[in-house]
């Protein structure tokens, strides 16, 4: 029997509210926080639109000298990170340097955050540099700052952890992988304490451009943006580029007990599979990624009809979303029907890595708070999208389990369970 796994903390950086609290309350009123790009000039791009966070100034939660040498997808990690080790009050007061250390054991405390793509500012920023004047003119930190792993770096370096630190890299799996990974290093007794959750921050030309010519983005209503994200609607046509962090506290359910800490959840399973298939689409037969929802019902010890509510990945892609729904009823059966299910993507935008961090906390609150969030934009539903997805507006009842999966370019596919705490 492998050790419980508690939530004591979390923390958000999203476009639709910098604090879980903000998040929270946007998820409730069904917010977007799509709307035009302000990151840079899109003179000569068909998509002018994405997720930003807005009015985000990290030397409100971290120093601002420190800031300076972290690439953005780091600076918003540590942002969510402060406010998650704040809610498990597990941040000690400032040192004589200034720094705020963790309380628990550093050694027994570990870090996994998932990020796709690192500093893609950066990339671009000395790639221009390189091509207009050599070598010499690229920025002297580069490396360190594009590099996905010094997210997990730097937050370990800020707190004083000295356990694992380690970075999840499966494209838009990345976060929810973490999630699993951070709670198999906790059950098998490697850590009490994990800091866990996805980052990503890519709204740049280069990324913009990228997934553009992929034909991934939605186009058709970039002059009304907040409608242009409409997961399982007829009228879809791609996701809508977006960044944000969100990040959680776990610990060993005696661990968090012994303190006297105030637990807002369970962590309860996780399930991943590989679909073998495609390198950007996801195996139409929905098998690859009903297996991971199958096998993270297995491992949270429920059975499908103990769920009430599942956070789809939702893309609002024409491959993704009839495809998650065959997932759905393969690995629910006839309760798939019965499931509340929202892609809260219609009002964030997709986060990249940063979607599995930010999906599980949705999940947390509506356990936490009695919800269900809604997927707005959900106007002419596709008929072959069946179930229910919370159209437009949020609804509200007692939730005692929920799930959430993400499924990554290079067919990876995972899905993280909650329950309330009992």
């Amino acid at each position: 029997m492998h050790r419980r796994v508690v939530v004591t903390g979390m923390g958000a950086i999203t476009p639709i509210g910098n604090s879980v609290q903000e998040f929270c309350s946007s998820l409730k009123e069904g917010r977007s926080g799509i709307g035009p790009i302000t990151a840079f000039d899109t003179t000569g791009f068909d998509v002018t639109i994405a997720g930003e966070i807005k009015n985000f100034d990290a030397g409100q939660w971290i120093d601002k000298k420190e800031a300076r040498k972290m690439s953005r997808f780091v600076q918003i990690a540590a942002a969510a990170t402060v406010e998650a080790l704040g809610e498990a009050k597990l941040l000690g007061e400032p040192d004589a340097e200034g720094k705020r250390r963790v309380t628990c054991e550093p050694d027994r405390t570990g870090i996994v955050l998932g990020n796709g793509i690192g500093g893609f500012e950066v990339v671009e920023e000395s790639f221009k540099k390189l091509f207009a004047s050599g070598p010499k003119r690229m920025l002297p930190l580069t490396v360190p700052l594009m590099i996905p792993n010094e997210a997990a770096g730097n937050i370990s370096m800020m707190f004083g952890t000295t356990g694992p630190a380690l970075t999840q890299v499966t494209a838009c799996a990345s976060g929810t992988d973490a999630l699993g990974q951070a709670l198999d290093l906790i059950r098998s007794g490697r850590c009490d304490v994990m800091i866990s959750g996805g980052t990503e921050a890519c709204v740049v030309p280069f990324s913009v451009g990228g997934f553009q010519m992929l034909k991934a983005l939605s186009t058709k209503r970039c002059d009304d943006p907040t409608r242009a994200s409409r997961p399982f609607d007829a009228d879809r046509d791609g996701f809508v580029l977006a960044e944000g962090a969100g990040v959680l506290i776990l610990e060993s359910e005696e661990h968090a007990k012994k303190r006297g800490a105030k637990i807002i959840a369970e962590f309860a399973g996780y399930g991943v599979s590989a679909d073998a298939y495609h390198i950007t689409a996801p195996d139409p037969t929905g098998i690859g990624g009903g297996n991971a929802m199958k096998k993270a019902i297995a491992d949270s010890g429920l059975k499908p009809e103990d769920f009430q509510y599942y956070n789809a990945h939702g893309t609002s892609t024409q491959i993704n979303d009839p495809t998650e729904t065959k997932m759905i009823k393969y690995a629910f059966g006839d309760h798939a029907y019965k499931l509340k299910i929202s892609s809260t993507k219609s009002m964030t935008g997709h986060c990249i890595a940063g979607a599995g961090g930010i999906e599980a906390i949705v999940c947390i609150l509506a356990i936490r708070d009695g919800f269900y969030p809604p997927t707005i934009n959900l106007d002419n539903p596709d008929p072959e999208c069946d179930l229910d997805y919370v159209p437009n507006k949020a609804q509200f009842g007692e939730i005692t389990a929920a799930a959430s999966g993400s499924l990554g370019f290079g067919g990876h596919n995972g899905v993280v369970v909650f329950k309330k705490y009992e």
